[in-house]
């Protein structure tokens, strides 16, 4: 893989629904300057962005978070853990993708549907991407960089806007610097709780590191080209804060289920982007949920091939070879989410499923970081990357203190705790049945065939 096609690839693994779908979330949290804790949260991404260049150069084998806890510790129950939380959150980040998508689709078509309507559209949704996922992996990246071009195009569009209202005068650039936070709750907390959120929007570069056997020179070229993307990334984020602030009232803007689109009204009210715009964002976050099901569903597939979760998830369709058990175990909780968070959950669907995945992952980033710090005492002949050497310690420390209920909503714990314990049972059973059937252990026999 060149450099131009990786540093596209990176760009668009980190580009999806965050921004196009909590951009309003983020202002409501802390005002004006929702600019703020994007930038936070991309400092904090870039720190654990460098362990994860340290490790995948020194362990180029692409399966990533999983294979650096298991060298590390050598616990295959946290290995599991791990694991089981990167596959969550593949499924929760495509769940909002899916039901962010539905409220696009409501919108474009001009229906009055209701939010019965706009489950049944993004259940739908999961359901297309399972079918895409069945005819197999080459199949279902093929429209990666097609996809990226739309999401980067949708972006754009909301820039040149936001600065064509501000050079006609119909923008207020001096919200851009209020901070407001509810009432009682103190601007570093509204602070904390933003980053939390706005962290989605930056995850995904950990994903890039599976191409690193793909690259020539990886600990030459990756690295540069990693933080490249993310530079990229956080410089087209910011200024979509910016844009949308200025042209649209915060509280407006944290009210709409579609927030983006409200700056393309706003903005261009005598162009008909508005009427396209819906449709771009549709594409823009397919690529999202379509690159995190089939993570996820094969996660799940690696894991029962090795025997740490029942076997019969491993299940492949005879002609394709595609993991078809897998498949449809993921999509199924995937559905199951979007109906429950809906219903009974009492918050938006968007907010909460992309705040679990931020959780999720942080909870991941933890380890990673930690996991690097004692993988610096294994010496290796390899030559590799090396993160500045108090980097890992501030990574560790400020993911672990964005797990906090400070920076968390309880909703959010009620989520990922459900997913574990789905996970925790099926490991359970899955070691009764060794146990009892095989005579054998319940462990990992190659963390590396993972991916």
């Amino acid at each position: 893989m060149g450099t131009k096609l990786l540093l596209l690839f990176i760009v668009g693994d980190i580009l999806g629904t965050g921004v196009y779908a909590l951009t309003g979330q983020v202002a409501g949290e802390i005002g004006g300057a929702a600019w703020a804790p994007i930038l936070l949260a991309f400092a904090v991404a870039t720190i654990t962005a460098l362990s994860y260049l340290e490790l995948v150069t020194k362990y180029p084998q692409a399966a990533g978070a999983a294979l650096y806890t298991h060298k590390a510790f050598g616990i295959h129950f946290l290995t599991f853990l791990v694991t089981f939380a990167v596959l969550c959150s593949g499924i929760t980040s495509a769940s909002t993708a899916s039901k962010f998508l539905a409220e696009n689709f409501i919108v474009g078509f001009h229906l009055e549907w209701g939010q019965t309507g706009v489950t049944w559209i993004a259940v739908i949704f999961m359901l297309l991407l399972a079918a895409v996922n069945l005819r197999g992996a080459a199949e279902s990246v093929k429209f990666n960089i097609v996809l990226t071009a739309i999401e980067l195009t949708g972006l754009l569009i909301v820039i040149l806007i936001g600065f064509w209202a501000m050079g006609q005068g119909n923008a207020d650039f001096s919200r851009v610097v209020v901070f407001e936070t509810e009432t009682g709750k103190s601007v570093f907390l509204a602070l904390t709780g933003a980053t939390s959120l706005a962290f989605f929007s930056m995850v995904g570069f950990e994903d890039s590191v599976n191409m690193a056997e793909e690259t020539h020179d990886p600990v030459r070229i990756f690295p540069k080209v990693m933080l490249t993307g993310l530079s990229i990334t956080v410089t087209v984020y910011l200024l979509v804060s910016i844009a949308a602030v200025a042209v649209v009232p915060v509280g407006q803007l944290s009210e709409s289920s579609t927030p983006l689109l409200e700056v393309v009204r706003a903005g261009a009210p005598n162009l008909p982007v508005d009427t396209i715009y819906p449709f771009l964002s549709i594409f823009a976050v397919a690529n999202t949920a379509l690159i995190n099901m089939l993570m996820a569903s094969r996660l799940l597939y690696g894991m029962a091939k090795q025997d740490v979760l029942p076997r019969g998830l491993s299940a492949v369709l005879p002609g394709r070879r595609t993991p078809w058990a897998s498949i449809a175990f993921t999509t199924l909780i995937a559905v199951g989410l979007i109906i429950v968070v809906t219903n009974f959950m009492g918050k938006g669907t968007v907010t909460a499923l992309g705040g679990t995945t931020a959780l999720l992952l942080l909870a991941v980033f933890t380890v990673v970081n930690i996991a690097c710090i004692v993988l610096r005492r294994t010496p290796s002949e390899r030559a590799h990357f090396h993160s500045p050497k108090v980097m890992p310690f501030i990574g560790a420390l400020t993911c672990a203190f964005l797990l906090g209920p400070w920076a968390q909503d309880p909703v959010e714990y009620r989520i990922a705790g459900l997913l574990l314990l789905l996970g925790l049972a099926l490991w359970v059973l899955t070691w009764i049945w060794n146990r009892a059937v095989k005579a054998r252990r319940t462990r990992f026999t190659d963390p590396t065939q993972l991916s």
